[in-house]
């Protein structure tokens, strides 16, 4: 698993340091948007010149982030 977060950089150079597919200016929140669209990961692949993995990566990476996301629930009385 964590060969493929090493398919993903960021660097305050490139897209403002959103995290991206290295080697490219394609961001990870682009690829899950177009998930949500609908797009396969073969058609995305093609599409931006990316492998599969990297949308896997993508993926991945996405997952550990929001795990780490806190969330805070108001009590109802």
């Amino acid at each position: 698993m964590n060969e493929l977060l090493k398919r993903i950089m960021v660097d305050p150079r490139i897209m403002v340091g959103k995290p991206v597919i290295k080697g490219t200016r394609i961001t990870v929140d682009m690829i899950l948007e177009l998930l949500a669209a609908g797009m396969k990961p073969k058609e995305i692949a093609e599409d931006y010149g990316i492998s599969l993995e990297d949308i896997r990566a993508a993926l991945l990476y996405a997952a550990k982030v929001l795990s780490r996301e806190e969330v805070i629930v108001e009590a109802r009385t």
